[in-house]
C-alpha cells in the first residue's frame, strides 16, 4: 500500500465520464491520488467521493473549462507545481457538415481538442524532467491516422498524434514518456454528446472503456509512443498505411461515417 505522503499524482482532464473515468478509477486503484478537470464541479466531487470510497484516493477538483484561455490557465498552473502522469483526454466532436457548424463551436473544439493538449504537455514537462520521471498520454483517435472521418475532430487529433510523436523523440533519456492513445469507436457518451447517429456501426467495430485504458497503461509501461487498442483496429491502420489514400477515404466514408460530422 502506497503511504499518503509518498502517492503519485495524477491530473486527468474529462474525467467524469468515458475514457476519462476509466483513467480516473484505473489510476486511483494503481495507488494514485488525483487532480480531476472538467466545467461541472458537482460531477467532479461526485468521481471524488467514488474513487475516496473505493480506492483511499484523495482527489483535488478544478474546475475549469479548457475551451477558455482562463480555464487553461488554471490548469497549467497546477501542472507547473508538479505531478506524476497528465493525461490529456478532454475533448469533443460536433456533428453536420464544415461549412454549417457555427464557427464559435469550431473554435472552442479546436482549443480543447489541440491548444489544451499543447498547453497542458508545456506546463508539465519542466517539472517532470526535473524529477527526471513521468508520463503524459494524450488521447487521440483512430480518427487521427486515417483520413475521411470527419473534417475537423480528425484534424484536431491527426495533430495530436503527430504533436506526440515528435515530442518523444526530444523526451528520449529524459526519463518522461509520452503517449498518443488512439482508440476507434468506444461505448461512451461521446457520439450521443456530438450528435452522430452510430447505430449502422457493426458491434464488430466497437471497444470498451476497461479495454482502451488497459491497453494504453500496458502500452505505456511498454514505451510505445502509439497506442491503437483492439485488434481490429491494429490492422485498419496498418492497412491504412499501405493503400492509396483515395481508398482509405472511402473506406472510412463508408464504414465510419465521415459525413455528417465535424
Amino acid at each position: 500500500m502506497t503511504s499518503a505522503a509518498t502517492r503519485p499524482v495524477a491530473l486527468v482532464t474529462g474525467p467524469t465520464s468515458g475514457i476519462g473515468a476509466g483513467f480516473a478509477r484505473a489510476l486511483a486503484g494503481k495507488g494514485y491520488d488525483l487532480v480531476l478537470v472538467a466545467r461541472r464541479e458537482e460531477s467532479l466531487r461526485s468521481l471524488a467521493d467514488e474513487l475516496a470510497s473505493r480506492f483511499g484516493t484523495t482527489s483535488e477538483i478544478l474546475a475549469a473549462d479548457l475551451a477558455t484561455e482562463d480555464g487553461r490557465a488554471a490548469v497549467a498552473r497546477r501542472l507547473a507545481e508538479g505531478v506524476e502522469m497528465l493525461v490529456n483526454n478532454a475533448g469533443f466532436g460536433t456533428s453536420g457538415e464544415f461549412w454549417t457548424a457555427d464557427p464559435a463551436v469550431l473554435q472552442a473544439q479546436l482549443d480543447v481538442n489541440v491548444t489544451a493538449v499543447m498547453q497542458l504537455t508545456r506546463a508539465a514537462l519542466p517539472p517532470m524532467i526535473a524529477a527526471g520521471k513521468g508520463s503524459i498520454v494524450n488521447v487521440a483517435s483512430v480518427a487521427g491516422l486515417l483520413s475521411g472521418r470527419g473534417s475537423t475532430y480528425s484534424a484536431s487529433k491527426a495533430y495530436v498524434v503527430s504533436f506526440t510523436e515528435g515530442l518523444s523523440g526530444g523526451l528520449a533519456g529524459t526519463g518522461v514518456k509520452v503517449q498518443a492513445l488512439c482508440p476507434g469507436f468506444v461505448h461512451t457518451e461521446f457520439h450521443e454528446r456530438a450528435g452522430i447517429e452510430m447505430s449502422s456501426i457493426p458491434e464488430l467495430m466497437w471497444l470498451d472503456v476497461d479495454t482502451v485504458v488497459r491497453t494504453s497503461l500496458a502500452d505505456l509501461e511498454a514505451g510505445k509512443v502509439i497506442s491503437i487498442p483492439g485488434l481490429q483496429y491494429k490492422v485498419l491502420t496498418t492497412v491504412g498505411r499501405l493503400v492509396p489514400k483515395n481508398l482509405v477515404r472511402r473506406a472510412t466514408n463508408l464504414v465510419g461515417r465521415g459525413r455528417g460530422r465535424t
